[in-house]
C-alpha cells in the first residue's frame, strides 16, 4: 500500500486555493463566529466564480473545512465553527 506524503492532501489544497471563493487567510482559525460568518458571506457575495448561490457556497466551504479537519479539529474551535454556521444562516436570513 503506497504511503501518503505529509501535507499533500488535495483537500488542503482546495481550502487554500479554492477557485470558488477567495477566503481571508486563516478564516477558519478565528475565534469569533460572527467575524467568520461575515468573512465567508463577503467572499461568497463578491465571487464571480462560484457555481451556486452565495449562501450555499459559503456554507459549503465551512462544512468542507469542518469535515476535512475531522478529529483533528479541537472541540473549542468546532464549537466556534458551529456557531459560525448559525450566524451565517442569520446573516443570510435563513434562520
Amino acid at each position: 500500500m503506497p504511503e501518503k506524503s505529509r501535507g499533500r492532501y488535495w483537500s488542503g489544497e482546495v481550502t487554500r486555493t479554492s477557485d470558488a471563493l477567495s477566503l481571508d487567510r486563516g478564516v477558519f482559525t478565528w475565534r469569533d463566529p460572527e467575524r467568520i460568518a461575515r468573512s465567508l458571506k463577503r467572499s461568497a457575495e463578491q465571487s464571480r466564480r462560484r457555481k451556486a448561490g452565495p449562501f450555499q457556497s459559503a456554507m459549503s466551504m465551512l462544512n468542507f473545512y469542518m469535515n476535512r479537519a475531522g478529529r483533528n479539529l479541537p472541540a473549542r474551535q468546532k464549537r466556534v465553527l458551529e456557531r459560525a454556521k448559525e450566524e451565517l444562516r442569520r446573516q443570510f436570513g435563513r434562520e
